[in-house]
């Protein structure tokens, strides 16, 4: 992490895109939509935002760890979707919390949330703020706190003979990499918000990383969890596997806050890899692509990477340009080669009118590339990807609606899912924005369904470009629930994704987790309005 992280949108200031790449963005996306008004908007000062004072004093015990500071309170007021940056742009700032404690140890916690049951104040719980759910902000009326766990930042123990660690929920990824390093062991769990999220905040929201096929999300990774709640701690025993009635640790991932507070994980380990092997794959036809991506998911080869772009994807973020997708795929191991089994994908490919572009094996130091010399794809959509979230602020700076949304279905149904989302997307987007893009990239697959991911990128007005995308993602999201997808594979239900996913859960279930809340939050104070419609209680 470089630099100062930047209250109102991505990452932080330094490493926002340069006012020559700004200029080059701004070049290309003009060349899609020449009719839209490009003027930057920058971002209020925060000193001129007028914010009001902290409503609620903590108790003097307390006080040394939370700040009242309005910027500090600005910061953790909402997460990084696109619709929480052009709030912040156009200095809407409604809703802030109005103390953010950051409890040093585990018995700091244990106080913070009795301190806010006793007095019925709601309790937030904060790791790196990347929420695009609505997550991380009190959406609702009365004080808030948010209780921001970045000092609980250490690997406390690793156990190298079952290649685990106990690791605190606070540390940011790039840290927790760096802390496994010297011991050759590492998590590989790789979101893009990588270097701005907790390992707290993944298993709070069941995060999606790294591996594209059988180690999806962070529920595969992890051991065991210790999790404080308000009526006492819950720490799961370590366990490779158990059939000892429902997982204790199965409530808590995903439950965002709602539930109690993440304070350490044992996380399951590997060594780091040693040999890497990547290909880029064309495709003409983008109905025979998302074919041979099934076949590649169901022949047991489980690459580390399968991701299938389609054609303006695959243009608009690697730079290539193809009739109908590119498959980027990899496989990687610390204990054997892999060439073999990226042999028999390509071949899986090759049955279905897929021809390789570029093709990489890290461990022979040798690249082989098309007789074009087109560029090595997957290197130029990773660099790409890790920009995206700074793209999306420039654009959103000059009234640019700029945003994602994903889900997961069957291979059965993507065909009819992917019609019905496209094309409610499109006439979404004609309908308030005139014209615009729709993207789709495949982030995970599995043998029995993928993964598709969507971007949007149209031309809005200023000061109306949040109203806009929620008309879209309204329409998107009924499209997606109408066709057996869900309405989120990885970003996490939060307050955005609630109406939908009340939808989506049975009602039993419901019943269940609500009843659960009651027991282990008596007061309804930990994140209310988040996945459930709890709201806070006042004294």
């Amino acid at each position: 992490m470089t630099g100062q992280r930047s209250w109102w949108g991505w990452g932080t200031s330094a490493e926002a895109l340069s006012p020559a790449e700004a200029a080059e963005l701004v070049s290309r996306t003009k060349a899609m939509l020449p009719d839209h008004d490009f003027t930057d908007h920058a971002p209020p000062q925060p000193s001129a935002l007028g914010i009001a004072p902290s409503r609620i004093r903590p108790p003097a015990a307390l006080s040394d760890l939370c700040s009242t500071d309005p910027v500090d309170r600005l910061s953790h007021a909402r997460g990084k979707a696109f619709r929480d940056v052009v709030r912040n742009l156009l200095g809407q700032i409604e809703h802030i919390p109005d103390i953010v404690a950051r409890p040093r140890t585990e018995r700091d916690v244990v106080d913070v949330l009795d301190w806010c049951s006793a007095t019925a104040t709601p309790v937030i719980p904060y790791g790196g703020g990347s929420s695009v759910v609505g997550g991380v902000e009190p959406r609702f009326d009365g004080p808030a706190v948010s209780l921001d766990l970045c000092h609980l930042n250490q690997v406390l123990d690793i156990d190298a003979t079952s290649r685990a660690a106990r690791i605190q929920a606070g540390i940011y990824g790039p840290a927790l990499e760096s802390q496994l390093r010297p011991h050759g062991l590492t998590l590989r769990h790789y979101p893009q918000s990588f270097a701005y999220s907790t390992l707290g905040g993944w298993l709070a929201t069941r995060a999606g990383g790294h591996f594209a096929t059988l180690y999806t999300h962070i529920d595969d990774l992890t051991e065991s969890m210790r999790v404080v709640t308000p009526v006492g701690v819950n720490e799961s025993r370590r366990m490779p596997g158990s059939g000892a009635g429902p997982s204790p640790d199965r409530m808590f991932l995903g439950s965002e806050g709602i539930l109690g507070v993440i304070t350490e994980a044992w996380m399951r380990l590997q060594r780091r890899p040693v040999w890497q092997v990547s290909a880029s794959i064309a495709f003409d036809d983008y109905h025979r692509a998302v074919g041979a991506t099934r076949a590649i998911a169901q022949a047991g080869l489980y690459p580390s990477n399968c991701r299938l772009l389609d054609a303006a994807e695959a243009f608009i973020n690697a730079g290539v340009t193809v009739g109908g997708g590119l498959l980027l795929v990899a496989f990687e191991s610390a204990d054997h080669p892999v060439d073999s089994w990226l042999d028999r994908a390509v071949q899986l490919a090759a049955d279905h009118g897929g021809t390789v572009s570029s093709r990489r094996s890290r461990d022979a130091a040798t690249e082989h590339s098309a007789a074009d010399g087109s560029r090595e794809a997957a290197a130029t959509w990773r660099s790409s990807f890790l920009r995206m979230p700074y793209q999306r602020d420039a654009l959103a700076r000059r009234s640019m609606i700029v945003e994602t949304f994903e889900t997961a279905c069957t291979w059965d149904h993507f065909e009819a899912l992917h019609r019905a989302v496209t094309e409610a997307a499109r006439t979404a987007i004609a309908k308030v924005c005139g014209a615009g893009v729709v993207t789709c990239r495949f982030t995970h697959v599995y043998p029995d369904g993928p993964a598709p991911y969507y971007g949007i990128y149209a031309g809005g007005r200023w000061g109306g470009t949040v109203t806009q995308w929620d008309e879209i993602k309204a329409a998107v999201s009924e499209a997606i629930i109408a066709n057996d997808g869900t309405i989120t594979h990885h970003h996490a239900v939060g307050r955005n994704h609630r109406v939908w996913y009340d939808r989506q859960r049975p009602e039993p279930f419901a019943a269940a987790l609500t009843a659960a809340k009651s027991i282990v939050d008596p007061a309804g104070v930990l994140n209310p309005g988040a996945v459930l419609p709890s709201p806070p209680r006042h004294p």
